[in-house]
């Protein structure tokens, strides 16, 4: 591949326009500044697509809100197919894998599976294949811990950390209701049985796959230690660190209720800034895509944006449940007040840290933030 096809984001690297489908319907070329050498043409149920050589695109369904896919990779090597991320732990997904592996997957055994970080679909069917192909789970220290500590968190109720994150957070009693009632620990549901051990993977480390070498690149923010793998050819899997259109969710949670990751989510932002801009993006959702840095921008004035109108919004003090219609375009229902509450006290947390507002809590245990 030519230096000039990685320095430029509009420019094909030659084996992508080889091996796109001359059928595939296609996006604008300058789609928001990004390209798409696919167009919108996706893997079906059961196929492969080579996006370059070696390395093949697997897209599984995802039954999670409004995301109905997530891509998975799995990349040739000598000693056999690396899995790059694994799908949700749903039945129906092993049935899915063992298709794939009787089918265009066929003729080697499964060598190694690496994990970008804990969240169910990318983790969900680790245990299942690290069990089934004998192989340890490669993963980043802080993801392993984390999912290990949420299959094992199994309550009838919620504890009263996330009661009160919830009160602070400002939730209507009928809210609060439905939260009490629901129980507590359903990760697991969608977990196969993890390892009891890991191999663990950190940023710098390269690894040597199919005669490329791919240096972990972390980011911050959406998960604590997010693994991207970047290639020495001008290929990068960026699993939710960098996605196409789609912001990905930073959250405070009760685990960490005084959390700042909109933080991190920045600085990990500069941090990518630093890898050529002519790399062909491998999300986990959407489509593979050029245009890092220019996502990059898109994703820092979004963010810049919401914090701009949430501190026009505190000049009288409010709550995080009432920053929602500010931050969200669309209302949001009971079953999104979790997601939508970590998101906002991301936000809420970032003007805080930085001395933009201040926190004023009430005697029911409310927290209402004003500028300062």
């Amino acid at each position: 591949m030519s230096d000039q096809s990685l320095s430029d984001p509009g420019v094909a690297p030659a084996y992508v326009r080889i091996l796109a489908s001359p059928d595939a319907p296609r996006l604008p070329e300058d789609l928001r500044g990004l390209h798409y050498p696919f167009g919108r043409w996706v893997p079906g149920p059961g196929e492969v697509f080579e996006v370059a050589p070696g390395v093949h695109w697997i897209r599984f369904p995802l039954p999670l809100g409004g995301l109905d896919h997530i891509n998975l990779w799995a990349l040739e090597d000598d000693a056999g197919w690396v899995l790059i991320d694994t799908g949700i732990g749903v039945p129906g997904a092993g049935k899915a894998w063992d298709a794939l592996f009787k089918g265009p997957l066929a003729g080697k055994p499964v060598s190694r599976v690496i994990v970008t970080h804990y969240h169910p679909d990318h983790i969900g069917m680790a245990g299942w294949l690290c069990k089934r192909w004998n192989v340890p789970l490669e993963i980043a220290r802080t993801e392993y811990l984390l999912a290990r500590s949420l299959t094992l968190d199994i309550r009838a109720e919620p504890p009263p950390e996330a009661m009160d994150f919830s009160i602070r957070a400002g939730w209507p009693d009928d809210a609060l209701a439905n939260l009490r009632n629901r129980g507590w620990g359903h990760f697991n549901k969608i977990v196969s049985p993890l390892p009891a051990g890991f191999k663990r993977i950190r940023d710098g480390d390269v690894l040597a796959i199919g005669g490329r070498q791919w240096t972990i690149v972390t980011g911050r923010g959406h998960s604590p230690e997010h693994s991207c793998l970047l290639s020495n050819d001008g290929l990068m899997i960026s699993g939710d660190q960098v996605l196409p259109r789609i912001t990905s969710n930073v959250s405070v949670y009760p685990t960490e209720p005084y959390a700042d990751p909109l933080g991190d989510w920045l600085e990990s932002i500069e941090t990518l800034r630093g890898i050529d801009p002519g790399v062909l993006v491998l999300p986990a959702h959407n489509e593979p895509f050029h245009g890092l840095h220019v996502r990059l921008d898109q994703l820092a004035a979004d963010h810049a944006d919401k914090l701009e109108k949430l501190l026009a919004l505190c000049a009288t003090p409010r709550t995080a449940v009432e920053s929602f219609s500010t931050l969200f375009r669309k209302p949001i229902a009971d079953s999104d007040y979790g997601i939508a509450t970590g998101e906002a006290v991301a936000h809420l947390h970032w003007l805080e840290e930085r001395g933009k507002i201040r926190r004023l809590t009430d005697a029911s245990g409310v927290d209402r933030f004003v500028a300062v």
